[in-house]
Parts: C-alpha cells; structure tokens; sequence
C-alpha cells in the first residue's frame, strides 16, 4: 500500500489548508479501511488528529482540533482529506495519513504544514 500526501504548506494564522492522501496498492480497495490523519511538531510525539470509518459515517477529532478541522473521504478518488481551518501556531506540523491493514501499518511521507505570521 502506497500513501502519498500532498497540500501541506506555509499560512498565517487564522487561515485554511486542506491536505489530500492517494492511497494505492496491489488488489487493495480503499473503502474496506478507516483511515486517519495524525501529525508530528518537533521534539513531541506524533499525535491522531483525525479518523474516519471506511463509509465515512463515523469521525473522531482529537480535541484541539475539534471545531476547526474536517476530515472526509472520497473512495470513488481513493482519496482522504483533512480540512483545517483557522489555523493556530501549535498546528505546525508534520501531517501523515495513516491506515492499517492485516494487522500491517501504512504511513505516507508526510507533508508540512507551518503556521506562522
């Protein structure tokens, strides 16, 4: 399974981003999996920011983002998103998506995303 992440860049405060993940992979369909996002700021431990259930009815926020970021899915795209709106300092990060299958865990590069004024 591949993940590849894109959309990370550098916004001020206040601002939007919305991050894309392209999963792909030999006879794997995207739909039988919940996905997540999580991030890492440097020196601390990467954190779950987001998941969402293989249909996309069920979301979970960790509670620093709740209120401001969404995220959703697209299995037609094979494709989640992470739309992150009013964006403060502590949300620099490097964002990574997350799945895992039979018992393996996959992570994308990652993609930074920097707030700052």
């Amino acid at each position: 399974v591949q993940l590849v992440e894109s959309g990370g860049g550098l916004v001020q405060p206040g601002g939007s981003l919305r991050l894309s993940c392209a999963a792909s992979g030999f006879r794997f369909t995207f739909s039988f999996y919940d996905m997540s996002w999580y991030r890492q700021a440097p020196g601390k431990e990467r954190e779950l920011v987001a998941g969402i259930s293989r249909g996309g009815g069920t979301t979970n926020y960790a509670d620093s983002v709740k209120g401001r970021f969404v995220i959703s899915r697209d299995n037609a795209k094979n494709t989640v998103y992470l739309q992150m709106n009013d964006l403060k300092f502590d949300d620099t990060a490097v964002y990574y998506c997350f799945l895992r299958r039979a018992g393996l865990d996959y992570w994308g590069q990652g993609t930074q995303v920097t707030v700052s004024s």
